[in-house]
């Protein structure tokens, strides 16, 4: 059996062991999320060498694309994920067909102010809820499992996320993933070539995007709601921090990413409490106000001592024993 495909199947087995030792399946769900979320984003910039500041439209457009397809239209839920994931790819190829042109920071900005511009669209747009948001959105069934359990919908999110990490890697080590990376090492080399780079950073742009689009709409059955906070600009920094973290073109480091800085959002105002009641000082409380401080020390120290990533510096480590 190949070590990768027995490391994965372990993998697998354990987080559907995972209920059943105690850990709340909502929160897991949300950790799988922003891990598909970021996997999508790595795509682009880990393989590809695009900087995207506009994945956010993407989550969020196919979070309410998804709610309302659900909650107004009365869609299955199967039917309502696939209309999400259409509009988030549709979404890319508008944003890729701009943005494609350019590069580096023109390219950044390109994607930010597009996404700027549907946030403001959905902060306006009827079916959206405004500032509200979209809620109760139902979670519906598939094939007479009722999602309303957690339990059942998490087995359904683990499956849909593992089959689409499977996706991930299976683009990245086909010729086409490695004409991407072709095409990031040295462009105009790859053009004398006669590959058609344009047309590769489009449809990866567009595979990007209807992946973070399924992540959104996953994240719709999950919390059954979409909001704001899922479009604006700081999500799409948030992906960019859990890529970076984890490891830049790696399989494995958006989901270490998503993992760290998920914990870091949830459990740093409980650990900052545990610290306060085992000292008597009251100021340890305030972790749980500083959680974007937190987040960001830590980007700081993975940027001064794990340049390559978490995942990206231990492997290099495995390969060579020693640190880069």
């Amino acid at each position: 059996m190949n070590k990768k495909f027995a490391i994965s199947l372990a993998v697998f087995a354990a987080l559907c062991a995972l209920p059943f030792v105690g850990a709340y399946p909502v929160f897991i769900m949300k950790i799988l999320c922003y891990a598909l979320f970021a996997c999508a984003f790595n795509l682009l910039l880990g393989y590809a060498g695009l900087l995207s500041f506009g994945h956010a439209a993407f989550l969020g457009g196919a979070g309410y694309a998804t709610g309302h397809a659900l909650a107004v239209w009365g869609m299955s839920t199967v039917q309502g994920l696939v209309f999400g994931v259409m509009v988030a790819a549709a979404m890319g190829v508008v944003f890729g067909a701009l943005a494609i042109r350019r590069s580096g920071i023109y390219f950044a900005m390109i994607t930010l102010a597009l996404a700027q511009m549907a946030y403001f669209f959905f902060m306006q747009a009827p079916f959206t809820g405004g500032e509200d948001g979209l809620q109760a959105i139902p979670r519906g069934s598939i094939l007479g499992i009722d999602l309303n359990n957690d339990l059942a919908l998490y087995y359904f999110v683990l499956m849909v996320c593992a089959l689409s990490f499977a996706f991930c890697s299976r683009v990245v080590n086909s010729p086409f993933g490695y004409a991407l990376r072709a095409i990031k090492e040295n462009e105009p080399r790859a053009i004398s070539l006669g590959y058609d780079v344009e047309r590769f950073k489009l449809i990866v742009f567009v595979l990007s995007a209807a992946l973070a689009g399924l992540a959104g709409s996953l994240k719709s059955l999950v919390f059954v709601s979409v909001t704001l906070a899922d479009v604006v600009w700081h999500m799409s920094g948030l992906v960019v921090l859990m890529t970076l973290i984890g490891g830049v073109g790696t399989l494995l480091g958006p989901v270490i990413g998503a993992l760290i800085v998920v914990v870091l959002e949830n459990k740093v105002g409980e650990f900052g409490q545990m610290l306060a009641s085992a000292t008597g000082w009251n100021g340890f409380e305030l972790l749980g106000q500083s959680v974007p401080m937190v987040i960001g020390l830590i980007f700081i120290v993975c940027v001064r001592l794990f340049r390559q990533g978490v995942v990206g510096e231990l492997a290099h480590w495995l390969r060579t024993g020693k640190s880069p």
